[in-house]
């Protein structure tokens, strides 16, 4: 996420952090060149051009070029100033006084405006809501045969009429609703290759006839400066008040998360970040800005593993942690809880300075598999005594597993160096002292 404005504003300001003596001249410098980081990025001009005026603004005044660390003054007011440019606040949905609220999602064709709607709905779901899906995109069947798939892998209910037009089907889904006891409709709505105006009047006979409480704008994050004009077109006929991000975990470039606040002046709500229906987040301005400066995203990353990690399994291993007791059964059930927290990609863009690891750092989910299935292809004793694994006995698991024996002798390797530093952490343990972490 962002790798690539990330690692080009760090080169940038680390050039700065070096100067001997900080001047208005060269902090007018460096801003030129972040300018030019953020323009590369398809940030819109207009955007990029205030922001650093507004950081030029702060960053010349004496108290911070006369500062101890002046350098680290101008990243603090960046941070700042990136977190006011992403929206300042994390923004809520706007729920109903009295049930159902109704959520309406718009945008164009291709964006992955029904998978989001499925998204949405399991995380909802998570809060303690009953969210009902409204399959009111009759133009495309492909889209009503999606959304019903997913809510059907989901466990989620879908209204559907392949017979009514949408705005019908929205009416009789929020009816529906009242009757069946379901607190959220959202209503997936027709979208197109581009604007048009009979996609538009469509949208907005359905505003007028459910009218909504929350109006959500989806957006593809790689369309960079595209988006800000989509979105101004269907802000002007719709009035949204939020905006999504999908395709986060590809190749964005942060120009349509940059520019969206600033030139339409709706948050943004949501960021999927992958292809999961669980692969959606909230956004938060100041953690999105910690990530783009390459400071991480710990907050984030601990919610993720209190979410996905199972706290008792947790419990359990830290008491063999304790007795020194860990086995490759333990090691295989630590890998599946690590799994659930998403690619490794992901889980490491969030740890603070991952924008200075190698561009062709090899970080391939492979792995992963690979280690599971050589140790599920060892014996419950094997697993609890590795020790008795022989040359022959490496080369059945090495069969069995579809891997070679020197990946098996690697993966042994790596559980005797864990075993270590297990046992040098616990004898470093003071009586009494903290908990050894574990889950991550």
């Amino acid at each position: 996420m962002f790798d690539e404005l990330s690692r080009k504003l760090e080169s940038v300001l680390k050039q700065l952090r070096g100067q001997g003596k900080i001047t208005e001249a060269n902090v007018a410098e460096t801003l030129r060149e972040v300018r030019r980081v953020l323009l590369d990025a398809d940030v819109h001009y207009t955007v990029a051009r205030d922001f650093i005026e507004r950081v030029l603004n702060k960053a010349t005044g004496a108290e911070v070029v006369q500062s101890i660390t002046p350098g680290q003054q101008i990243v603090k007011i960046l941070y700042d100033e990136l977190v006011v440019l992403l929206g300042s606040t994390s923004a809520e949905i706007t729920h109903a006084p009295l049930p159902p609220t109704v959520i309406m999602v718009a945008g164009l064709q291709g964006s992955g405006k029904t998978t989001f709607c499925a998204k949405l709905a399991l995380y909802l779901r998570g809060q303690g809501h009953h969210p009902l899906l409204a399959a009111a995109d009759v133009h495309r069947p492909a889209a009503i045969d999606q959304l019903i798939a997913l809510g059907n892998q989901l466990g989620i209910p879908v209204f559907a009429d392949r017979t009514a037009g949408a705005v019908a089907i929205a009416e009789r889904a929020v009816e529906h609703a009242r009757k069946n006891a379901r607190d959220t409709v959202i209503i997936d709505t027709a979208g197109r290759l581009h604007i048009d105006d009979e996609m538009m009047r469509e949208a907005e006979a359905i505003k007028a006839a459910v009218t909504p409480h929350e109006i959500l704008f989806v957006v593809d994050a790689m369309t960079g400066q595209d988006a800000v004009q989509t979105a101004r077109a269907f802000h002007e006929r719709l009035r949204f008040n939020g905006a999504v991000l999908t395709k986060m975990d590809g190749d964005a470039r942060g120009g349509a998360a940059l520019s969206l606040r600033a030139t339409v002046g709706t948050p943004v709500k949501f960021i999927g970040t992958g292809e999961k229906p669980e692969a959606l987040e909230r956004f938060h301005p100041d953690r999105m800005a910690s990530r783009i400066l390459g400071m991480g995203d710990i907050v984030t990353l601990v919610e993720k593993a209190h979410q996905q990690i199972d706290q008792e399994k947790a419990v359990k291993l830290e008491a063999k942690l304790r007795k020194q007791q860990l086995t490759l059964e333990d090691f295989l059930e630590q890998l599946q809880e690590v799994k659930k927290m998403g690619p490794l990609s992901q889980v490491l863009s969030m740890l603070p300075g991952a924008n200075r690891l190698p561009q062709d750092l090899p970080i391939d989910d492979r792995a992963l598999v690979h280690i599971e299935a050589i140790i599920r292809s060892m014996t419950p004793l094997e697993r609890q005594k590795p020790q008795i694994l022989n040359g022959s006995r490496r080369k059945r698991i090495a069969l069995g597993s579809g891997t070679s024996v020197q990946e098996v002798n690697r993966l042994l390797k790596q559980y005797e160096q864990m075993q270590r530093m297990v046992k040098t952490m616990g004898k470093r343990r003071r009586p009494g002292g903290m908990r050894l972490p574990i889950g991550m």
